[in-house]
């Protein structure tokens, strides 16, 4: 904007709702709606020579935050436009016109960048990984993901015999499988889904939350880069660091994966789940690894040959868990892919990150909370019927409801203090195993098999060992509070 136009000027009227919940959008909104609303005018005036363009006059004015409608109404209706008090905005080197910061971010070394990524640049590279990837997008959840193997070829094959029939008629692109434009281009160029099955695998649907997903490129309508990572779905032997937060309002999340991810593994708003794998494949199937020579060489003109790549690779994971670093650079980390400081300790905070990667991979594997079970049926409930699910959490009671007859107690508190996003781990966990409404009719008609009763003993299960791993994961934290950085 600031480059086209030669004056801008806005006049924000507020009313943003769901950034301040305190207002109400009747009576706060100009249009009573919870949208934050604007008057913007764009200026571009005739010039012979465009390369003389200086720089745009930005001028901003903003009402009060509490102010109602019909003062802001009252307002404009009573005040031209060049008798406003406006500040003026220079924007930063990067284009930001709000929420500047001044640090040293620009200095650290990024995670990932698009001229390291970039498949021809063989040498000059300026970032700690190679290459990353956003989670899949399969635009087509309900028929990509399933519970079980054994439910995922079921609807694999279904879905594999509706494409190669094209059940699909003109003014009905829905008809018995979710097509989609990119779909029927595949179909109509003549390409078929004859192995339905071949890639069906498990993936890190959410936090602690593993679904099966088939790979293929018919189901699944954007892998990404996610297969330069993991180019076999079944393979466990690499790991990834998972961030979400840029384009987001909620605060950087970052958990470690061994399978792929979901774009919205980590999501809950904008933007997506990003992975930086500690190797990737190539075309051959070579392993290789993801972290560059040039993050190793900076690394080690500052730590000397302590640094190697798989500590770089836990190094990395424990500096995005730091309070101080998710604090300092909060701004930063929603606008950009992270990047990573030198503190002082190196192999302290190897230490930790490698940790943390063993006990989130891991958590499968890891000691169960002793949480107490508390078990009350109700005697008068029909025989053959299950219990109403309630899957709630209570942090003051320190209880988990997992349904009308059964409770979890003695939640400490500390595993309430993990959070990913604005969810704790537990929340993680309960939101995904609830009894939800599938959208897709035909799924909905013919494979919903799922019933949280079939599951109740293993989601327990899952829980105390989610609340363990919540447990250890803060009190890591919290050692990093209590140390110097640089």
């Amino acid at each position: 904007m600031a480059g086209t136009f030669d004056e801008i000027v806005v006049v924000d009227l507020g009313g943003d709702v769901r950034a301040n919940p305190r207002l109400s959008g009747t009576k706060h909104n100009v249009f009573g709606i919870q949208t934050g609303v604007a008057i913007s005018f764009m200026v571009k005036r005739a010039r012979k020579n465009r390369k003389a363009k200086p720089p745009a006059r930005i001028r901003y004015a903003r009402r009060p935050e509490e102010e109602t409608a019909e003062e802001k109404l009252a307002f404009l209706a009573a005040t031209p436009a060049d008798r406003m008090r406006y500040s003026t905005i220079t924007p930063s080197k990067n284009g930001y016109w709000i929420n500047q910061v001044i640090n040293e971010w620009d200095s650290l070394l990024p995670l990932g960048s698009k001229n390291t990524k970039r498949k021809s640049n063989r040498n000059r590279y300026d970032a700690i990984f190679k290459t990353f990837s956003l989670g899949i997008a399969s635009n087509r959840d309900d028929w990509a993901y399933s519970r079980s193997v054994a439910d995922a070829r079921l609807k694999s094959q279904y879905f594999a015999d509706n494409y190669n029939a094209g059940s699909f008629s003109e003014g009905n692109d829905y008809a018995h499988i979710k097509w989609s434009s990119e779909l029927i281009e595949r179909f109509n160029s003549g390409e078929t889904f004859d192995n339905p099955q071949a890639l069906i695998a498990s993936i890190n649907f959410r936090p602690f939350v593993q679904k099966v997903v088939n790979y293929d490129d018919i189901i699944v309508h954007r892998h990404y880069a996610l297969r330069d990572v993991f180019p076999v779905p079944n393979q466990t032997g690499n790991r990834a660091i998972c961030t979400y937060g840029v384009s987001s309002n909620h605060p950087l999340s970052t958990l470690a994966s061994n399978r792929p991810v979901d774009l919205g593994y980590l999501k809950q708003g904008n933007g997506g789940t990003f992975a930086f794998a500690r190797y990737r494949y190539n075309d051959e199937g070579d392993r290789i690894d993801n972290i560059t020579d040039w993050a190793l060489r900076k690394f080690r003109e500052r730590y000397g040959k302590v640094a190697t790549k798989d500590g770089i690779f836990a190094y990395c994971y424990a500096v995005l868990h730091d309070p101080d670093y998710r604090e300092t650079y909060a701004i930063n980390l929603k606008r950009e892919l992270p990047r990573v400081p030198f503190y002082a300790d190196f192999a302290r905070w190897r230490d930790w990150g490698q940790t943390l990667l063993d006990l989130h991979v891991g958590y499968e594997e890891v000691a169960p909370y002793p949480l107490e079970r508390i078990d009350a049926p109700n005697p008068n409930r029909a025989e053959g019927t299950s219990p109403r699910v309630i899957l709630n959490s209570d942090r003051d009671t320190g209880t988990i409801t997992l349904d009308a007859d059964t409770q979890l107690t003695g939640v400490p508190d500390a595993a309430w203090d993990y959070m990913l996003g604005n969810r704790t781990a537990i929340d993680w966990v309960l939101d995904q195993h609830k009894e939800k409404k599938i959208r897709d009719e035909t799924v909905r008609r013919l494979f919903d098999t799922y019933r949280f009763a079939n599951h109740k003993e293993g989601v327990i299960e899952l829980l105390r060992r989610v609340t363990s791993v919540s447990v250890r994961t803060v009190a890591i934290i919290k050692e990093m509070d209590t140390v110097g950085k640089r």
